[in-house]
């Protein structure tokens, strides 16, 4: 039987949200410790555990047919591979970065500086576009100390939440881009690969919804309930249901947890009770 190919992160935070999604997904996979590829129990896939470096030039030759991969890898490494979809984890940027005490006022303080970064191309591009002349270090690795040993004038690294460069004295001064997790797919799948992968992305479609929803129930009287129907961004229209004691509903519905907080503060100015909340496991729209 045919199965399609994924790579991911050999170790790491990315590694972890990468099976974590997958383990949503439905999909079972047996690994050992320190195996380098695994097959899933019960869906047609192979996992490869690859260093994140090295997973554009495996996609580009084929070798795997999709990966889970930091979009700042694929604008470094692999502008030539298609991204299908965004996952919504492992969100960083890649930013510009001198020490603490410098008088910085712009990019184009970086004129004729030595930038020290893991993101040559990156760099390179984005100091193109703003007109500004630099000679980049590259380092595989810890760049954070090059200010402090005088190898560079400023950094080029992800930052996530910025402890790192807090720790080494520095300062965010430039985003150059915002990442997050995509599903990567190779220019060389075969069309039975691709409609495996339409599978897999349907399942992770339902398993992003429902992560970014909140199931709501609440009790709402009735000369009320216009207002509060009102208020819900439901999906189409909330489910409503009458309760034992007169005059009162029960209305069931659907809210985003970015608006969550802003909803459920008017429901209950409206008149809405008994507010209950459940996480959804999964969302098929």
């Amino acid at each position: 039987m045919t199965k399609i190919r994924i790579a991911v992160q050999k170790s790491g935070r990315l590694n972890e949200d990468s099976l974590a999604i997958l383990k949503d997904c439905g999909i079972s996979i047996d690994n050992g410790k320190d195996q380098l590829k695994a097959t899933a129990r019960n869906f047609p896939l192979e996992v490869f555990y690859l260093r994140n470096g090295d997973i554009p030039q495996y996609l580009r030759d084929g070798v795997v047919d999709i990966a889970i991969i930091g979009e700042n890898v694929l604008v470094e490494k692999g502008k030539d591979i298609e991204a299908v979809e965004k996952l919504n984890f492992s969100k960083c940027r890649v930013s510009l970065a001198v020490p603490k005490n410098a008088k910085y006022n712009s990019v184009k303080d970086f004129e004729g500086k030595k930038v020290a970064t893991s993101y040559p191309n990156t760099v390179r591009e984005y100091l193109e576009s703003q007109g500004v002349n630099a000679e980049l270090h590259i380092i595989n690795g810890s760049v954070e100390i090059a200010p402090n040993i005088g190898l560079a004038y400023g950094i080029c690294d992800i930052v996530s939440s910025g402890s790192t460069l807090f720790k080494n004295n520095l300062k965010e001064v430039e985003v150059i881009l915002k990442s997050e997790a995509v599903l990567a797919v190779s220019p060389k799948i075969t069309e039975e690969r691709r409609e495996i992968l339409r599978k897999i992305q349907f399942r992770i479609k339902s398993v992003l919804q429902a992560r970014n929803n909140k199931y709501v129930l609440m009790n709402a009287p009735n000369d009320k309930l216009d207002e509060i129907i009102s208020i819900l961004p439901g999906m189409r229209s909330p489910t409503v249901l009458p309760l034992a004691e007169e005059g009162w509903s029960s209305v069931h519905t659907v809210i985003n947890r970015e608006t969550f907080w802003e909803v459920i503060d008017e429901l209950k100015q409206a008149g809405a009770e008994g507010i209950l909340v459940c996480p959804i496991e999964k969302m098929v729209l």
